[in-house]
């Protein structure tokens, strides 16, 4: 069965100021979207599931879904705070989603097939969707250890010119497999790498090769059960702070220290591009320019496997 892509596109974009992922980015006006469903669709994925909201579930659906419907099985999966497991509940006056873990759980009855699960508003690069494709061809679909896989990237390479990012620093034992992730907010490029200053004043030093998670996930449908469990104790601990994430870093170290996961990092040296800020937009579009000077992706994507 050929894998799904699950692209989670949910997020609010508070930071950006809108809803990016609905930007365009490509010479011809494609989305960060458009390129990601185009390069996964070469690589040999067979369907595409959107993890949205209901507030613009109309505009998504009519200015990005139906580029790709006639093209390929395309569905949709509604984050919310009414889709949490039975019998638990969150603050009445959350207004926030609950987070990357909780959207791919969301996601739970949609995908019966090894999945890659994805952030909508990041260019990945063609190499990465190859390499997880390649990965759920040589790994064994029934195992004693669920098989997961992560895309990992250099952190020099998804830094913004423009503020502070989020990254997920990654620990990778000698065999290639994932040992942790730690969550890092506020880390700033700086000219020799990059800097991020702890609550208590001290500041970190990154020399920018640092393998990164920048939520390029190889999931089967083993791991719904597992979040299922991590969810609720979420749930049980942080349902009252109407702030608190369920990340999916988070969630898979978790099965990584129960031993109930094994988590191959995938390296590969595909551009990463991201919008985190309005003004990083331009940067993502030259980029994607001279991807397509290059001859990595046609001027136009109408027409194409996966575009509109």
């Amino acid at each position: 069965m050929p894998p799904t892509l699950l692209i989670l596109a949910a997020g609010m974009g508070s930071r950006y100021g809108g809803l990016k992922q609905l930007d365009p980015v490509g010479p011809s006006g494609e989305t960060i979207l458009d390129y990601s469903v185009f390069d996964a669709l070469r690589a040999g994925f067979g369907r595409v599931v959107f993890v949205i909201r209901r507030d613009f579930e109309g505009d998504f659906r009519e200015r990005i879904g139906r580029r790709y419907e006639r093209r390929v099985d395309v569905d949709y999966v509604f984050q919310g705070m009414d889709a949490i497991p039975s019998g638990y509940s969150v603050s009445a006056n959350r207004t926030k989603p609950l987070g990357t873990g909780h959207a791919i759980w969301c996601a739970r009855h949609r995908v019966t097939a090894p999945f890659a699960a994805i952030n909508a508003d990041d260019f990945y690069g063609a190499g990465a969707y190859r390499a997880l494709a390649e990965f759920f061809e040589r790994t064994p679909a029934v195992s004693d250890l669920a098989q997961f896989a992560m895309v990992g990237y250099r952190l020099g390479r998804t830094l913004s010119e423009h503020g502070s990012v989020a990254r997920g620093i990654c620990t990778v034992d000698a065999g290639g497999c994932l040992q942790k992730v730690e969550e890092c907010v506020g880390i700033e490029k700086t000219d020799s790498g990059a800097r991020m200053e702890g609550t208590d004043g001290s500041v970190m030093h990154f020399g920018g090769d640092e393998t990164v998670s920048m939520n390029f996930w190889g999931f089967t449908p083993a791991v719904f059960p597992m979040l299922e469990e991590e969810l609720k104790q979420f749930l049980i601990t942080r349902a009252a702070d109407e702030k608190a994430e369920f990340y999916i870093p988070a969630a898979v170290a978790e099965m990584i220290a129960a031993h109930s996961a094994q988590v191959s990092v995938l390296s590969d040296d595909s551009p990463w591009f991201g919008i985190t800020y309005r003004d990083d937009k331009a940067l993502v579009s030259e980029s994607i320019a001279r991807l397509v000077a290059a001859g990595e992706y046609p001027r136009s994507l109408a027409g194409e496997a996966g575009a509109q």
